[in-house]
């Protein structure tokens, strides 16, 4: 993809299970936005994932406590532990261990959780996951493939969410990587979508799309919008679509010129509709490269992006980060994350910004 928190999500450094026991202590707030809800409702179900500003477990329970507020359903992404899995750790064991107790916390919250598992790397779309590549080994190969199958299989299994991804950012894929990669990709995520429709009829199996490269206006043919006919022949068999979308890094300085169709018109025409799930995205409170932008713009990005979803009719509305992102306290190479660094609703010690009062009011509407 291009996002942050695809090195993602630290979850699994900071909430081990007696952390997450520990952190119930916590819960039982209710939100109070102070806006009355709006007539028209909502179809999609709103959060973010466990990532904290910095790697603290106090923080990171504390971020949880304050956006489960405002949001009725939980992310959690990331890429699969290769190291651990090429080591011999059985893939049960370890969602088990790591990602069980988070799923289980989420639930006590009254939360749905939504699980992505991403098959390469979420920071540099042109190259296999890092950990892969630093035990000299690759997606391309059957063995690593089935691992795959497994730890994707295990995620549904133990954690029975009501959608996962098997694959990410597919077009970006198949636009910036080698096609030995991209092959390895459409072959892992088939094997891992019929093993967990094999034992789970009811998952509802999904792939995400980067939006920016379905319109060309990233990693595209000279703008010229592109589509998704290509993802939805290789990927036949998923009953949902995830999004991926970053407007400021397709050339929009603007969030008010982004269309309204800047979702549905990615199925336009399409006998078979499938329901759209918005995985990731944002839009900076800062200047990002050559473009410009402020906490007012990256309020009213919020609020154009309901109405954007309001029309898809989307199921799913989710940032990766609810908050800003500590460069430095995380020890990311400089420059790495930056482009994602400033997404957040709140700063790095939690202080609102504008936006947060933009996605209240869209929160606040009634879900039907």
């Amino acid at each position: 993809m291009i996002a942050p928190a695809n090195a993602k999500l630290a979850a699994r450094r900071f909430l081990p299970v007696a952390a997450v026991l520990l952190a119930s202590l916590l819960g039982g707030c209710s939100s109070d936005s102070g806006v009355r809800p709006p007539a028209v409702a909502r179809t999609y179900y709103m959060g973010f994932s466990s990532f904290p500003p910095r790697p603290d477990q106090a923080l990171a329970l504390l971020t949880i406590n304050y956006w489960s507020l405002r949001g009725d359903a939980a992310l959690i992404l990331e890429e699969p532990p290769w190291d651990s899995l090429l080591a011999g750790f059985p893939p049960d064991s370890f969602v088990r261990t790591v990602h069980l107790p988070l799923a289980n916390y989420y639930r006590a919250k009254g939360l749905r959780l939504i699980v992505s598992v991403d098959p390469t790397n979420g920071l540099d779309r042109s190259a296999e996951s890092a950990k892969l590549v630093a035990a000299g080994r690759s997606l391309t190969e059957p063995a690593v493939q089935q691992l795959y199958r497994d730890y994707v299989t295990a995620m549904d299994t133990i954690l029975h969410p009501d959608y996962i991804g098997i694959a990410s950012e597919t077009n970006l894929v198949r636009a910036l990587a080698p096609a030995s990669v991209y092959d390895a990709v459409v072959q892992a995520a088939s094997g891992a979508a019929t093993s967990v429709s094999a034992v789970d009829s009811t998952v509802r199996i999904y792939a995400t799309v980067q939006v920016e490269t379905a319109w060309g206006k990233l990693a595209g043919p000279g703008g010229a919008y592109v589509g998704i006919d290509q993802d939805l022949a290789d990927f036949p068999y998923i009953r949902a679509l995830g999004l991926s979308s970053y407007p400021y890094l397709g050339g929009f300085s603007n969030p008010d010129s982004i269309p309204l169709d800047y979702y549905t018109r990615l199925q336009l025409g399409k006998t078979q509709q499938l329901p759209m799930l918005v995985i990731e995205g944002g839009w900076p409170s800062v200047t990002v490269g050559a473009v410009a932008s402020d906490p007012s713009k990256q309020r009213r990005y919020i609020a154009r992006h309901a109405k954007i979803q309001d029309q898809a009719q989307t199921k799913a509305w989710f940032q990766i980060t609810f908050t800003d992102i500590d460069e430095a306290a995380y020890g990311f190479p400089p420059g790495q994350i930056t482009p994602f660094a400033k997404l957040g609703l709140v700063d790095v010690n939690l202080s609102p910004r504008p936006a947060l009062s933009a996605w209240d009011a869209a929160f606040a509407k009634p879900r039907r």
